[in-house]
């Protein structure tokens, strides 16, 4: 199911839904652009965000435009053990469910 020329559809989702594809546009220009928080640290999330939500896309296009903001193998290795620990510790909260 995941072949990054499906991005290429994103031109036809756009004549499609022209509306709401230029507000997500916009809103996602807004939130990566730099502000208080550095486009490297941005992206970083970006990719901790992407491993936990598993999306193939998000996960090789921001890491590809993390380390164009200058982040190194070895950030992004912790920013995916960072999202593993969220991951492993979201199982473990909601493990207490689970208890009588």
């Amino acid at each position: 199911m995941y072949d990054m020329a499906n991005i290429k559809k994103l031109k036809t989702l756009k004549e499609l839904a022209p509306d709401g594809m230029a507000a997500f546009a916009a809103f996602d220009a807004a939130a990566m652009a730099a502000g208080a928080i550095p486009v490297k640290y941005k992206e970083l999330m970006a990719v901790a965000v992407a491993l936990t939500t598993q999306c193939p896309y998000c996960i090789e296009i921001h890491a590809k435009k993390a380390r164009a903001a200058g982040c190194t193998d070895a950030e992004l290795a912790e920013a995916g053990l960072v999202a593993a620990a969220l991951r492993a510790g979201g199982a473990i909260t909601h493990a207490t469910h689970a208890l009588g």
